[in-house]
């Protein structure tokens, strides 16, 4: 059996007395995998994926990436490997998009050096591929909420990494977009390889995932294939709601709240 890119064992973070956010969570990702990390407000998902991509130290447990602990990378050689979206990106300043995104390339880059005619058809392409290209020369304090999260996403891809970790990248994406996104992900898994860890409330979304994290209370709760993991009994305890339902429709599982 393969061993996995990313994996994380028993990784606990508490904010304060009394407030456990991630409590022994453990998962696997492997090479061109998506993952879909669901649960309720609160229930440690966006901890878990700050702790993946290395800007939270999980107080217990360990992450291993590429068969090398997470403290024995290179900062730099390490955002090579994983890059991360968060749900929101506040800047004051009008950057330009197209250098937004390029910054997504200080990985590769040398110190002080700036980015090279390379690093520019990188950029533009991230772009194409997030279907922001005609939004290179806007400022991106002039963006909608979806425009910016397609923008942070290029950033993210223009890191060429191998795994990819998104929290919430469809909040503020209207129904076209959302598709296109599931879309856009799947084409880069297929083509590129990339391994995909994504935190999302759109449960329609995860049909076409290799596997669900469902955490609880800081727990992991369930974890498996999409059609093991999206059932009622599961999804009331989660969401602490004994309307929820859920109706497996082909490969697809369609989930909905009686009102």
């Amino acid at each position: 059996m393969s061993q996995p890119l990313l994996e994380a064992s028993h990784l606990d973070y508490v904010y304060g007395p009394g407030c456990a956010a991630v409590s022994d969570v453990s998962l696997q990702v492997s090479e061109a995998t998506m993952t879909a990390v669901i649960g309720a407000n609160g229930s440690g998902k966006s901890t878990l994926i700050r702790m993946l991509s290395g800007l939270l130290r999980p107080q217990s447990g360990s992450i291993v990436l590429n068969g090398v602990p997470f403290d024995d990378w290179e900062p730099r050689l390490r955002a090579r490997q994983i890059a991360y979206m968060p749900q929101t990106t506040a800047t004051a300043f009008p950057f330009r998009v197209i250098d937004l995104v390029l910054s997504g390339r200080t990985p590769h880059t040398l110190r002080f050096r700036f980015e090279s005619v390379r690093d520019a058809e990188i950029a533009m392409k991230a772009l194409e591929v997030a279907g922001a290209a005609h939004l290179a020369d806007r400022p991106f304090t002039s963006l909608s909420g979806g425009e910016r999260q397609m923008v942070i996403l290029a950033r993210a891809l223009a890191q060429e990494p191998r795994v990819l970790l998104l929290d919430e990248p469809s909040s503020a994406l209207d129904l076209k977009h959302r598709a296109d996104l599931i879309r856009t992900l799947s084409r880069l898994r297929a083509a590129n390889g990339l391994s995909i860890v994504m935190i999302t409330h759109d449960l329609q979304l995860t049909g076409t995932f290799d596997q669900v994290v469902a955490l609880h209370e800081g727990k992991v709760a369930a974890s498996g294939p999409p059609r093991e993991v999206l059932k009622d009994v599961l999804l009331r305890e989660i969401f602490q709601d004994q309307n929820v339902r859920s109706q497996q429709v082909g490969e697809q599982t369609l989930v909905w709240v009686d009102l």
